[in-house]
């Protein structure tokens, strides 16, 4: 089924198409700065927890592009799987619209994986493995586990299902540290892994926690699902499992006053917001909890991976 083109950027160049879809559609400057401190953040962990330097800084360049490609590959095999509904319900998104094709983007996101096994091996070879695993689930998650129809009744096996490429993207970025070494990761890394899968999860269900005005026919929330009360208060639950984990992250590394402190004085803030959106669901609360679903995992990674590197009487 091709669609004519309606939007009124169809006729423009092609870098300006892209630089429109990507502002829409794969926030370029937003996810860097994201990605930059999980990827530094999760070497740096690596390298604390198992008493060795911090690699050269190329490590940390590479690992943080390849974080950037995984993430654009991610995007786009999403804009696959979910072009009819976007057909149907969202036909203003940049590919039903016109703006780009499906083609363009998928043809883009498999010269990425060129780029991202060069980078890899620049590396270590060794690290092709974890990021086979990577392609292998994102693979699998598009093709909804060829069970579409039972994960789609079951939202939140789906949530983890899909979240899960989170813990194996970091895998392969701690890897780039620990893999060089040897095959088995440092003690106490299961923390940092699951700390990412939590993470991912507060995205997700801040992403999609909306005030009932905002509902779309044919737009999966989970405050379509849970009602929006429930869906922040689901919210506010995966946050503080990420806490909690973010305070296990904080005893293994000797700083969990520092860690635990400044975390929970974010998972406070946190509640608050909850508190004020259940009060007056509006889009301005909903606008509210996703950006903070941002901010709390930005500042989850900075924590791990920066308070380690502080001198020993910085960190009670």
């Amino acid at each position: 089924m091709t669609l004519a083109a309606s939007h009124p950027e169809a006729g423009g160049s092609l870098w300006r198409r892209l630089w429109l879809y990507q502002a829409e559609r794969f926030p370029l400057g937003k996810t860097a700065v994201l990605l930059a401190a999980f990827s530094a953040s999760s070497i740096s962990l690596s390298a604390h927890l198992a008493g060795r330097p911090l690699p050269d800084w190329g490590v940390f360049v590479a690992a943080w592009l390849v974080a950037i490609i995984f993430l654009f590959q991610l995007r786009a095999c999403d804009e696959f799987k979910d072009l009819e509904d976007d057909r149907l319900y969202r036909p203003e998104r940049p590919i039903p619209s016109g703006l780009v094709s499906l083609r363009l983007i998928l043809s883009l996101a498999a010269l990425a994986a060129l780029l991202a096994i060069g980078l890899t091996l620049a590396i270590t070879p060794m690290l092709l493995l974890p990021l086979a695993l990577i392609w292998v689930w994102l693979g699998l998650m598009t093709a909804e586990f060829f069970v579409p129809a039972w994960l789609k009744a079951r939202p939140f096996f789906y949530l983890v299902s899909h979240m899960a490429i989170m813990a194996f993207i970091d895998l392969y970025l701690t890897g780039a540290e620990w893999v060089p070494h040897g095959w088995l990761p440092p003690a106490g890394m299961w923390a940092f892994l699951a700390l990412s899968l939590v993470n991912g999860c507060v995205l997700e269900i801040g992403r999609k926690t909306w005030a009932p005005a905002s509902e779309k026919a044919g737009v999966e929330t989970y405050s379509s699902l849970l009602g929006p009360t429930r869906s922040a208060q689901l919210w506010l639950v995966v946050g503080a499992l990420a806490w909690l984990l973010l305070l296990s992250i904080g005893f293994l590394v000797g700083a969990p006053l520092t860690i635990g402190g400044v975390s929970a004085v974010l998972l406070a803030v946190m509640a608050a917001t909850v508190w004020r959106f259940i009060g007056d669901p509006t889009a301005d609360g909903q606008r509210r909890i996703d950006g903070f679903a941002g901010i709390w995992v930005l500042a989850c990674y900075l924590l791990a991976g920066a308070v380690p590197l502080l001198p020993a009487g910085l960190t009670p």
